[in-house]
């Protein structure tokens, strides 16, 4: 199937909140002692259908996420919203995490963990089932979880693209 250019161009005026997905310090043993970096993973989003992450890296931890909010704000993406969940199930791997998002009713909430949970939120998802095997690393989490919101189809789209009605869409 055909990939569709979801990609969002003009980011200047989209008020885009940031959330900070996790942080990694490391360590460089020098003569003169250790040196200590950070490596921010960051997700912003309008809670309106638009997401994009960024890794960010540098001495400070203020810094790196700051590199990572600029990173996420040239990353971004429009996922199709249908009602507070997603259009229908979705699967897809990055690296050794694998995840697999599902429709919910409204009320269940966002029953996701930590890194998924972070990107479901900042889209404006606010009812999906989600569940992640393999790995845990929370930079693959989030790349998995953006390349199956990548993948998602609008409804309006399915039934443009197959001839039908939007009802037949939903009813089979």
């Amino acid at each position: 199937m055909a990939r569709v250019n979801n990609r969002v161009k003009a980011t200047s005026d989209i008020e885009l909140k940031d959330r900070l997905v996790a942080i990694n310090r490391t360590t460089k043993v020098t003569k003169g002692g250790r040196t200590f970096t950070f490596a921010a993973v960051v997700v912003v989003g309008n809670e309106d259908g638009i997401v994009g992450w960024g890794l960010g890296k540098a001495g400070e931890v203020t810094s790196a996420i700051a590199k990572g909010v600029e990173a996420a704000k040239k990353n971004l993406i429009r996922v199709p919203v249908y009602k507070g969940t997603i259009p229908h199930e979705q699967s897809a791997h990055y690296g050794g995490a694998k995840i697999f998002i599902k429709p919910a009713v409204p009320g269940t909430g966002v029953k996701a963990g930590g890194a998924m949970r972070a990107v479901l939120e900042s889209v404006g998802i606010t009812d999906v089932l989600a569940k992640s095997k393999g790995s845990s690393n929370p930079h693959n989490l989030v790349k998995a979880t953006i390349a199956a919101l990548t993948e998602l189809r609008d409804p309006l789209t399915v039934a443009q693209n197959r001839g039908i009605n939007l009802e037949k869409v939903f009813n089979g």
